[in-house]
C-alpha cells in the first residue's frame, strides 16, 4: 500500500492532499466538509485501500495546506467553485474517471459534478446533504431555519468576528450540536481543528453560506455553473446518500422526494442514531455503502 502527503497545482490552487491504496487501484476522491478535515475519512480509507481503491483525500479551498496560487483571487466558497475544484484536481492528478464521497460541503461539490460532468463521475456517494437544496429561493421549513442558526449568525459582521475570535470554540458547538447523540473523540477534534488555521479559512467560509443565500456576488469565473446550483438537473450518475436520522444541521425531512433527481439509480438511507458525520459515527456503514 502507498500512503503519503503532497501537493499539486490547479489553475487557482496549490492543493494538499493525502493519497492511500495501490497506485493502480480504481481512484476514488473523498470529499471533507465544514467543518472538518481530512482526518474525518481515517476511519473510512485504509478499508477502501485495502478493498483496491487508489485513495485521494484533499484538503479544500481554505482548508489544511491548501493554498490560492495569487493573492488577487476571490477567497470564494461557493458551491459552484468547490465542484470546479473536484474537475481541477481531477484533470492535475490525470485521472479521467472517478468515484466521488462528499460529505456536507464535499456532498455538495459531488452533485454538482456529478451534475455537470456526468462522464468523469463512475459512482457517488453522498453524506449528510440532499439535492438540491443550496438554492437561496428555497426557503427552509422553520424547523430547518432555526438549525441554520448559524448560517444567518454569518450573514453579519458579528458573525465574522465570532468565527474569526474563536475558531475552535464555535467550532466545538457546532460539533456538539450536529452530533447529538454521539459524544467525539478529544483527540479527533484536536486533529481536525488545524485544518481551520488556513488563513482564508474565515473568509472562504463566510462566503460560502452569504452566496448561498444570495447576499455577496460570486467569483465571475464560476458563473457558467451557476445555473446548475439554482436549477439542479437531473443525475445521471448512480448515487447513493446516507443521512443521520439525528442530524442536528441537516434534518432529515430535507431529502425526502429527491428520487426524481436521478435517472440511473439512486438510494436513500437514513442511519437510526447517528448525526451529521456518517463518516465519523458509523465509518463501517460509509465503507459498505462505497463497496456495494
Amino acid at each position: 500500500m502507498q500512503q503519503s502527503t503532497r501537493t499539486i497545482r490547479t489553475p487557482v490552487l496549490e492543493v494538499a492532499y493525502e493519497e492511500r491504496g495501490p497506485v493502480d487501484g480504481t481512484p476514488i476522491l473523498l470529499l471533507h466538509g465544514w467543518p472538518d478535515s481530512v482526518r474525518t475519512w481515517d476511519g473510512v480509507v485504509p478499508a477502501l485501500a485495502e478493498a483496491g481503491y487508489r485513495c485521494f483525500v484533499p484538503h479544500l479551498r481554505g482548508f489544511g495546506a491548501t493554498r490560492f496560487l495569487a493573492d488577487a483571487t476571490r477567497r470564494s466558497g461557493q458551491a459552484t467553485a468547490l465542484a470546479q475544484d473536484v474537475v481541477d484536481f481531477a484533470n492535475a492528478l490525470g485521472l479521467e474517471r472517478f468515484t466521488l464521497v462528499g460529505h456536507d460541503w464535499g456532498a455538495f461539490a459531488g452533485y454538482l459534478t456529478a451534475a455537470v460532468w456526468p462522464r468523469r463521475v463512475e459512482r457517488l456517494v453522498a453524506l449528510s446533504v440532499g439535492y438540491g437544496i443550496n438554492n437561496p429561493n428555497n426557503l427552509p421549513a422553520p424547523p430547518q431555519a432555526r438549525c441554520f442558526w448559524y448560517q444567518w449568525l454569518f450573514q453579519t459582521q458579528q458573525g465574522e468576528l465570532t468565527l474569526e475570535e474563536d475558531r475552535r470554540g464555535f467550532c466545538r458547538h457546532i460539533w456538539e450540536t450536529w452530533m447529538p447523540t454521539w459524544t467525539f473523540d478529544e483527540q479527533a477534534f484536536e486533529q481536525a481543528a488545524p485544518a481551520w488555521d488556513n488563513p482564508d479559512w474565515v473568509a472562504v467560509s463566510l462566503h460560502y453560506y452569504r452566496h448561498r443565500w444570495g447576499n455577496v456576488l460570486g467569483d465571475p469565473r464560476y458563473d457558467s455553473l451557476e445555473v446548475n446550483r439554482l436549477l439542479p438537473p437531473d443525475i445521471t450518475v448512480p448515487t447513493r446518500l446516507l443521512h443521520g436520522a439525528d442530524d442536528g444541521c441537516i434534518l432529515p425531512a430535507t431529502v425526502e422526494g429527491k428520487e426524481r433527481h436521478f435517472t440511473n439509480g439512486y438510494e436513500c438511507r437514513i442511519i437510526p442514531g447517528v448525526g451529521h458525520f456518517p463518516q465519523r459515527e458509523q465509518p463501517a456503514k460509509v465503507v459498505e455503502a462505497v463497496l456495494r
